[in-house]
């Protein structure tokens, strides 16, 4: 069940990895890949509010469909689908009109807030369109079926790849747009992805689930308990944005290279943690699966193999990025920057040390999140972002004058935080309650 979801997260990032990488063939292109560093920040900040509705969807989803209530799921997926248009709708607008004043308040210079603008605005009118996508993955893994959205995604990145490499280099007779032209290319990439997950569930063909195109009433109570359930996890999402965001900000005043090389990082690092983290979205459903039907030492096993698996994957990650940093960044195209690939390299090696500790608490966080138990991960992430990643980078960064280094070192730090109390909560045993409905104590 865990190879389609590690396929499907590794092309979600593939999207704006290939952006990066392609845009680095571009001339000068270190303020370029700072922008896009920028503005993929953003993209993920404006996520937030999708958080929620998407982990709440997928708890009460992976219930109904354990205790055998189709009737249930397939409204759901009607809802969400609605809930999902809306909200994507109202984001996107107000992250093209506000992608220009919030680059520069993140600290981007006016060239960089110039290019990043460009990239910016396109993906967020078409924002609506990538939630849809996210809902339908996240429900069809909460049914089981984790192989169509890989497929789907296969093919809208095989379309970006394409469209990327024509588009921003002028490659087959296309002119060469750079930036505007990477963001086209994800546009559509998107719509194809959307398009074939919605051809799919109207075909009637995936059992338990048919999507009615007529517009429904709201399910005020739905939507209710949707947000009741969802709500810690968007407020989450933010917290753990809010420790980037002001990682970003730092870095921006120290030095725009620091803040390419950190897009650089973070594009290798969401592309290496996926598999660990394709694995505790796998054991999510099933542990909603399994406290569904009633099975709470079904999901304690679960929760085992998952601690053995994810460590494992990242241990055996760990070593490749240490010791083959300066292999990797050549995917990105740097040249001869030598202050780049030194931050690049220094960054890459931080978070390689930070990958076992996060594989142990993706084990964890996936029990909370199958059984619905989003406060718990809220008041984790409030405590080691707010209270431990953000005060450390702070003091590192500008009360030792480590620069770039302590804003980077502050993230492992967090990570061993976040497992200790990952840890604490499953020993405390709230998340143990059975039956299709979330408890509302989690």
């Amino acid at each position: 069940m865990s190879l389609p979801i590690i396929g499907l997260n590794l092309l979600s990032h593939t999207m704006l990895a290939v952006d990066l990488a392609v845009c680095g063939g571009l001339p000068d292109a270190q303020p370029v890949i700072a922008a896009l560093g920028f503005s993929t920040q953003i993209v993920s900040l404006l996520l937030v509010a999708m958080m929620g509705l998407l982990i709440g969807t997928v708890a009460l989803v992976s219930r109904a469909y354990g205790a055998g209530d189709s009737e249930r799921v397939n409204h759901l997926l009607v809802q969400g689908t609605m809930l999902t248009a809306i909200v994507g709708i109202v984001l996107g607008v107000l992250g093209a009109l506000l992608a220009s004043p919030i680059l520069r308040a993140l600290g981007a210079s006016p060239e960089l807030a110039e290019l990043g603008t460009s990239y910016l605005r396109p993906l967020m009118l078409s924002t609506p369109f990538a939630y849809l996508a996210l809902l339908y993955a996240f429900i069809l893994r909460g049914v089981g079926n984790t192989r169509l959205p890989f497929i789907c995604a296969l093919v809208a990145n095989l379309v970006n790849l394409a469209l990327a490499y024509a588009l921003v280099l002028g490659k087959f007779g296309m002119p060469m747009m750079g930036v505007q032209g990477a963001a086209a290319s994800t546009v559509i990439a998107q719509l194809v992805n959307v398009g074939l997950l919605v051809t799919m569930l109207r075909s009637g063909k995936i059992a338990n689930l048919r999507l009615p195109l007529r517009i429904r009433r709201i399910d005020r109570a739905l939507a209710s308990e949707l947000f009741r359930v969802g709500w810690p996890a968007t407020v989450e999402s933010l917290v753990v944005n809010a420790g980037f965001l002001t990682a970003l900000g730092l870095l921006g005043r120290f030095d725009e290279v620091a803040v390419a090389a950190h897009a650089i990082g973070m594009r290798v690092q969401s592309l290496v943690y996926v598999p660990a983290f394709g694995v505790s979205q796998a054991a999510a459903a099933l542990v909603g699966q399994a406290l569904g039907a009633g099975d709470v030492d079904g999901a304690r096993r679960i929760l085992r193999a998952t601690l053995w698996v994810c460590s494992s994957i990242m241990f055996g990650l760990m070593v490749p990025i240490l010791f083959g940093a300066r292999p990797l960044l050549q995917l990105f195209d740097i040249g001869s920057d030598m202050r780049l690939e030194t931050y690049a390299v220094e960054w890459m090696s931080l978070l390689a040390y930070g990958m076992v500790p996060y594989g142990i608490y993706f084990a964890f966080s996936a029990v909370l999140s199958g059984s619905g138990a989003t406060r718990t991960g809220l008041r984790i992430n409030i405590a080691s972002t707010l209270l431990v990643q953000i005060p450390a980078a702070l003091i590192l960064a500008v009360g030792f004058d480590l620069g770039p280094l302590g804003v980077w070192l502050s993230f492992p730090i967090m990570f061993v935080m976040k497992v200790a109390l990952a840890y604490r909560a499953y020993r405390q045993g709230h998340w143990a309650v059975t039956g299709t409905k979330v408890p509302a104590r989690a």
